[in-house]
């Protein structure tokens, strides 16, 4: 067991559910302040000083004047007034400080339980290279900002995804420590073995379908092709030549992008059938709970991608769509909690 000390098993879950929550609001602002071009309003990474907004009417001119300077408000936002600057600048803001609570809601409860000598060394460590990873994301997301402070009107989509796809390992990780503080079990996620590897894979088809997501959003292809089932009445893009296809176009032109996260959703949906298919064939009744709620998440989620594209990026959609990713994500770790249940984890 990861936990020594089971009378703090209850106070520990406490702390996990929190980080959770927090993270899942953490995630779900992040997806709107990309879908409001809000991500560029702040140009500055001040660690320190950026914890507070401005305050005077100076301090916003100031901030307003730094914004003036970057690609996205000469080439797109000209007409913004200091009042509609402001709310975009929030939207940025309060992602960080987000962050910076996030960041300290995990640090400090970890040293009190580290002093508390609460978890085993083996879970200390993966806690510590964690919140490693938490100071990563912080970089990454300005490194993600930095491009697009130059020559874009945006942040780069690789460095976008990078930033996403980080922020739900985190969140998956520390779900499925949760799980295990929950059962006092020890299993591990990346511990591949071929009794379950069907389920474990279908996990990283998900993050590989988030990153052609962050991908889609990044590069705005969602505003290219918006008809389903057909690309305007055609399956392949119409305006790209797939003959004269280069390595450097597939993940850069937005309407193979969208080509790709399109026909992906269909593969992921293939798969699932066959694991649904193996799962009843071998009898193993105690997933069958957990298979359909994953199916109901997948229904969700592709419905809401539908309709976010045919109703022209609808904003509360395309958010409902990103949330709904998070919710998939934690229905299939679920799933592949319980299919691990009679294999030995250690």
């Amino acid at each position: 067991m990861f936990l020594e000390k089971k009378e703090y098993q209850k106070p520990v879950i406490f702390w996990l559910s929190s980080l959770l929550v927090m993270l899942f609001i953490i995630v779900m602002v992040g997806g709107l302040t990309r879908l409001t071009d809000s991500g560029l309003s702040i140009t500055r990474w001040e660690i320190i000083t950026g914890i507070l907004p401005p305050f005077t009417n100076h301090g916003w001119q100031k901030a307003f004047d730094l914004y003036k300077e970057i690609p996205q408000f000469y080439l797109m936002n000209q007409n913004i007034t200091l009042s509609e600057f402001k709310v975009i600048y929030y939207w940025e803001y309060v992602h960080r400080l987000l962050g910076r609570v996030f960041g300290l809601l995990f640090l400090i409860p970890f040293i009190y339980f580290y002093l508390k000598k609460v978890f085993s060394n083996e879970f200390n460590f993966k806690l510590s290279f964690l919140f490693f990873l938490i100071l990563v994301q912080g970089f990454i997301g300005w490194y993600m900002v930095q491009s697009g402070l130059v020559e874009n009107t945006t942040v780069s989509h690789f460095r976008l995804a990078l930033h996403l796809n980080i922020a739900l390992f985190i969140f998956v990780a520390i779900f499925w420590y949760f799980l295990n503080i929950l059962q006092l079990d020890k299993k591990y996620f990346f511990k591949m073995n071929k009794e379950d590897f069907y389920i474990k894979f279908f996990v990283i088809l998900l993050f590989f379908q988030v990153t052609l997501g962050a991908f889609t959003s990044g590069l705005d292809a969602g505003q290219i092709y918006q008809t389903w089932p057909s690309m305007n009445n055609n399956f392949l893009p119409d305006d790209y030549d797939f003959n004269k296809i280069a390595l450097k176009d597939i993940f850069n032109n937005p309407s193979i992008v969208q080509f790709l996260h399109r026909n992906m959703a269909y593969f992921l949906v293939i798969y699932f059938f066959s694991i649904l298919i193996y799962v009843m064939i071998n009898k193993k009744k105690h997933l069958y709970k957990f298979l359909s709620i994953v199916f109901f998440m997948i229904i969700i989620q592709i419905t809401l991608g539908i309709f976010t594209l045919t109703s022209g990026l609808n904003i509360i959609l395309a958010s409902l769509h990103q949330v709904s990713t998070t919710i998939l994500l934690i229905s299939s770790m679920i799933l592949s909690y319980v299919a691990s249940d009679k294999i030995v984890s250690n």
